[in-house]
């Protein structure tokens, strides 16, 4: 009986074992990898490209040392606290407001937000640059209405300006997801708190939300860790610049394994962008479970 359990075990997970082992292959290995070369010496060029040496922690003591390192962590962490609370109220927001609309006007609307998600990332960035430029667009509309003086927004406001950017280019995925959520939520509990005289703010805070908190932890999750990987949008538009203002840890990483050919250096620093993403990660789900009820 027992060896005709696992025989009917070993058939139904027989077809989950090349998706086992593609996740082996390029998702654990890289990762196993990446930890142990940052404690070598490895390089792009010269001597420690052929001769890999064990250096201990040695990477790890001149990252923390590193006052750029520091500079480039606090410019990651405002960046994804900015690009993900935006992209989460404007997603729900626009999701909320088309919930039960008429399907020619979320045929209309849905398009026209998608169509930010869609482009490349590229394109959106040098969309943004013109738009943020000294001769851009923005300028232009408040020379209009106010006739305010031009400003350098991506010098003078360069982190506001690539959150407003990333905002601008993945609210459509929060969106997409709140909105199938919202589909979800069973009328007659909203209208039934309409009755009894509930706001249009409580409706959402206690039933809403209770009811979509699943969907708002892995809407989290998942912005978050697209959030710390964005490289080209911020890349394209400041360069990291000016002063190190918009130099995340993806970009600072690059230059440092890339540029400075330390590859050994650069995949340590790569592991802090892996444990901001775990700790967020826990965090957003373990607020979710305990506050939202």
């Amino acid at each position: 009986m027992e060896r005709k359990k696992n025989h009917k075990f070993v058939q139904q997970t027989m077809l989950l074992w090349p998706a086992v082992l593609l996740m082996l292959i390029f998702f654990v290995f890289p990762i196993i990898l990446t930890f142990v070369y940052s404690f070598t010496n490895l390089a792009l060029t010269g001597s420690a490209a052929k001769n890999v040496k064990f250096i201990g922690a040695s990477n790890y003591i001149k990252m923390f040392r590193n006052k750029d390192v520091w500079a480039s962590i606090r410019a990651t962490l405002i960046f994804l606290a900015g690009s993900v609370a935006g992209q989460q109220f404007m997603g729900f927001v626009i999701a909320y407001l088309m919930k039960g609309r008429k399907t020619w006007f979320r045929r209309i609307i849905g398009p026209c937000i998608l169509a930010g998600w869609v482009i490349p990332e590229l394109v959106a960035a040098m969309g943004m640059t013109v738009f943020f430029g000294y001769n851009g667009t923005l300028n232009k509309i408040l020379g209009v209405l106010f006739s305010a003086a031009r400003v350098e927004w991506l010098y003078r406001h360069a982190m506001l300006c690539v959150i407003v950017a990333n905002i601008w280019h993945g609210t459509a995925f929060s969106m997409l997801m709140y909105q199938a959520a919202l589909d979800s939520v069973p009328y007659d509990m909203e209208e039934a708190a309409r009755i009894d005289g509930a706001s249009l703010l409580q409706i959402i805070r206690y039933i809403t939300v209770p009811y979509i908190k699943d969907t708002i932890s892995t809407c989290l999750m998942l912005n978050t860790l697209s959030t710390l990987g964005v490289y080209t949008l911020i890349y394209t538009m400041t360069g990291g610049g000016p002063n190190m203002n918009t130099m995340t840890l993806p970009i600072y990483m690059y230059r440092q394994a890339f540029v400075g050919y330390q590859l050994g250096y650069g995949t340590a620093l790569s592991l802090i962008l892996l444990v901001i993403g775990i700790v967020f990660s826990v965090l957003y789900t373990r607020l979710c479970k305990d506050q939202i009820q």
